[in-house]
């Protein structure tokens, strides 16, 4: 008689199991039952993120508990030494151990959660979102909730912050959700933006050591401008370095890349009093500050806010003025989605139109999670060269040095899409997509 062999489940499957299972205290008790060090390296990747879920839920019960010891809405003191949450604000710096402005901060975020995003909430009590991902979503729309934001539009925004969520950082579904509150309410926008210009400033502070800092606080585009101009800096200073590596005086560059901007930052200042900065070349181009604007905008009939390369969302005005002054380059999207189709001619070598157009297309490098700017990175074969990779818009991306050499000698695995979005897979064998970027959307 033949019997059916017995499966035992290994904890590698306890931890996939646990994985899909909805957060709750039965999920988090089967997690603490599993020490990680004794599963797998990819098990230990799905234990870290099953309990970042159960992080999430955590915090779900920690924005309503907050509201509940602060109250739904700020309280004024009625004396003239007090101020709005007083004695509320003690009560959550003290039990958190918090100072009272990070006290204040929480719960103006959970205020914000718990009395107007219901989505953000639930998506974050089933672990859908991070708690970093909350955070932000309630900080990007708090103000713009406070200046009477319908709620079609919060519901809307709050939507597809939620699912933009799901393959993007914190910081790039922040970008994601200015943007979509400049599109629903772009009066506003215009108006935050203006009163804001006039607190531009530079201030210089002394520090200990022999150290100073210098403070910029400047609108988005000339901002980028000065960053743009250090990294050019930098760039000119590296390739004359490396034509000299030969000398025998030579020495290594140890600088960071934080040491390199400052420095840069004091030469061009420096040469700024003498001389003038020569113009220096980065995929061909000259220093540029490059504006996306849809043409019903550029033309006044539209107020959709432009896209500013390296920060984001900028009023219509704004792009309409620095689209004035710039020199265009064609790129055809797509209508409905913002994705760009076309860069109006097709060669085997790369010419200029399509390296211009793959900067523009990937706006950062390609890498999930990195901001690193694509006009500074690599245009990299994702199938390489040697092994018959294609020079073409299916195959070549933007990739930042450091990601391009773990691409080539890190072991991590690419497959590349015409549109930009690609599939990562790690050493260990887990899969990890980078979406197709719109154009009208935030880095």
């Amino acid at each position: 008689m033949n019997q059916a062999a017995t499966f035992t489940p290994s904890q590698e499957d306890d931890v996939a199991v646990l994985l899909a299972a909805a957060p709750g205290i039965a999920t988090l008790t089967g997690l603490i039952a599993i020490d990680p060090r004794t599963l797998i390296p990819a098990a230990r990747v799905d234990y870290l993120a099953a309990l970042e879920r159960q992080t999430s839920w955590l915090q779900a019960a920690m924005q309503r508990a907050i509201v509940a010891v602060a109250g739904i809405e700020a309280t004024i003191a009625d004396g003239p030494f007090g101020g709005v949450d007083e004695s509320e604000r003690e009560d959550v710096s003290s039990a958190l151990r918090l100072s009272a402005g990070t006290a204040q901060m929480r719960i103006d975020v959970a205020r914000t959660l718990v009395n107007h995003l219901p989505q953000t909430c639930s998506a974050l009590a089933t672990g859908e979102i991070s708690p970093a991902h909350a955070t932000v979503i309630a900080k990007e729309t708090a103000s713009a909730i406070r200046d009477g934001l319908s709620e079609f539009a919060v519901f809307s925004i709050e939507e597809r912050a939620i699912s933009y969520a799901e393959f993007h950082t914190p910081s790039q579904v922040a970008q994601q959700v200015r943007t979509a509150i400049a599109k629903f309410a772009p009066e506003t926008f215009e108006e935050v933006v203006e009163r804001a210009r006039d607190s531009r400033r530079v201030s210089c502070y002394n520090d200990i050591d022999g150290l100073s800092t210098v403070v910029a606080i400047l609108p988005a585009e000339d901002a980028q401008t000065v960053m743009k101009a250090i990294e050019a800096f930098i760039v000119r200073s590296d390739r004359t370095d490396s034509s000299s590596a030969n000398a025998p005086t030579t020495a290594k560059d140890s600088r960071s890349a934080d040491m390199k901007r400052a420095d840069a930052l004091t030469a061009i200042a420096g040469f700024a009093l003498a001389s003038k900065l020569e113009d220096v070349v980065l995929h061909r181009r000259p220093i540029t500050i490059n504006v996306t604007i849809d043409l019903p905008t550029l033309l006044g009939l539209s107020e959709n806010p432009g896209q500013l390369a390296g920060y984001g969302a900028i009023p219509a005005s704004v792009a309409r003025a620095l689209a004035s002054d710039g020199k265009w380059r064609r790129f055809i999207t797509d209508p409905q989605t913002g994705v760009l189709l076309d860069y109006g001619r097709q060669t085997y070598e790369p010419p200029q139109g399509l390296i211009d157009f793959l900067i523009a297309r990937d706006r950062t490098c390609r890498f999930p999670g990195c901001r690193r700017s694509a006009a500074l990175s690599d245009l990299d074969h994702a199938q390489s060269w040697e092994d018959g990779g294609t020079t073409s818009l299916d195959n070549l991306g933007a990739l930042c040095r450091r990601h391009h050499q773990l691409k080539t000698h890190g072991g991590w695995k690419i497959e590349s899409r015409a549109d930009g979005s690609c599939t990562w897979t790690s050493p260990l064998g887990k899969i990890y997509q980078t979406p197709v970027r719109s154009i009208l959307e935030g880095s």
